[in-house]
């Protein structure tokens, strides 16, 4: 049995990590932390998790953390680096949700989150944890770096096609749109229901946080090849879901005839993501509250451009569901436990 703590449990990836585990039949969540919601019961915040735990949240404390086997870090960016190393020096394993440790390159991480990295050592040491692309260095994990959401649907979308060289990758697109939980749970006027409700917009047109984690990925996917990529993300009056629309233009046209093939192969031993046939629309619907990526390829008439559509559970697939795929990767279990459960419908 995993030993497991959460820290930063009261947000949506939080009780999402919640509901995961609870069904997850080798996990025991030993502790929840919140300093906001101390002392109170979790089933009083979160009534659908009735019955399921018999926890209350905590301040946070290293001798309790240190208890565990593994800990989730659902919190606001720059709370993990912080409290990591100390975790580290106690060889507790780590899957951090935030996006402390997912870029590299870490002056561009103090330009796009506003801070200096306090850790670079463990930035340096952290496994970018997209099962499809580092399985092998998950497995060998110490710290884990979950990806963004958006960026798992968009880098999922385009992988075969950057790791064949089959696309100029100078000029690709990804048109992304996404429900209002990916914003969090914290009290927000721009995200009231009489506020998003029956409207449509664009955000981050001029740069958005997941830019540099997304360029980073592509380029790993392509060998190192310069990566322009133009991302916009969306905000759907909607709970959960993203759809990324992507797009990238074939070096040679006559490979369109391969692709379907292509895409199937790469993720034929994927339990995770789905290839549906071509011309197909995925809805977001059809994953919400799955661990799944679905996807469907499409080319217009006469054009050079594949169209690539991509969709994900931001909560799960893109968190607290991929969070879990990896903590069963590192502990080498198998890779689907607590997350088999098919979509919600309707």
């Amino acid at each position: 049995m995993i030993k497991v703590g959460i820290v930063g449990g009261t947000g949506y990836t939080g009780v999402e990590l919640l509901r995961i585990l609870a069904g997850h039949p080798d996990a025991d969540v030993r502790c929840i932390t919140s300093r906001s919601e101390a002392g109170m019961a979790v089933a009083d915040l979160y009534p659908n998790l009735r019955g399921h735990f018999d926890l209350a949240f905590s301040e946070p404390d290293l001798d309790t953390l240190t208890a565990c086997d593994l800990v989730f870090f659902a919190t606001p960016h720059g709370v993990a680096m912080r409290m990591v190393p100390e975790l580290m020096a106690r060889g507790i394993r780590v899957v951090d949700l935030s996006a402390d440790f997912r870029i590299k390159d870490l002056k561009v991480w103090a330009d796009w989150y506003g801070m200096p990295h306090e850790t670079p050592e463990w930035a340096a040491k952290a496994v970018y944890g997209l099962p499809e692309v580092a399985r092998d260095a998950i497995r060998a994990a110490q710290l884990v770096a979950n990806p963004g959401c958006y960026p798992t649907a968009v880098q999922l979308g385009f992988l075969p096609l950057l790791e064949n060289d089959l696309v100029d990758t100078s000029r690709l697109i990804a048109d992304a749109k996404s429900g209002a939980s990916g914003a969090g749970r914290q009290a927000n006027i721009g995200m009231l229901h009489g506020e998003i409700g029956e409207s449509f917009k664009a955000y981050g047109a001029s740069g958005h946080r997941h830019l540099p984690e997304i360029r980073q990925g592509l380029a790993n996917a392509a060998s190192g090849a310069d990566i322009g990529v133009t991302f916009v993300p969306h905000l759907l009056p909607m709970i959960r879901g993203i759809e990324a629309t992507l797009y990238a233009e074939l070096r040679n046209p006559a490979d369109f005839d391969r692709l379907q093939s292509l895409y199937e192969e790469r993720f034929a031993d994927e339990p995770f993501v789905d290839v549906m046939p071509f011309g197909s629309h995925p809805e977001t619907r059809s994953v919400r509250g799955a661990n799944a990526c679905r996807m469907a390829l499409h080319r217009q008439p006469g054009s050079n451009m594949v169209i690539v559509s991509s969709v994900i559970d931001n909560l799960v697939k893109g968190a607290a569901g991929q969070a879990v795929q990896n903590m069963n990767i590192m502990f080498g279990i198998d890779e689907t436990l607590g997350l088999a459960a098919p979509a919600l419908l309707p």
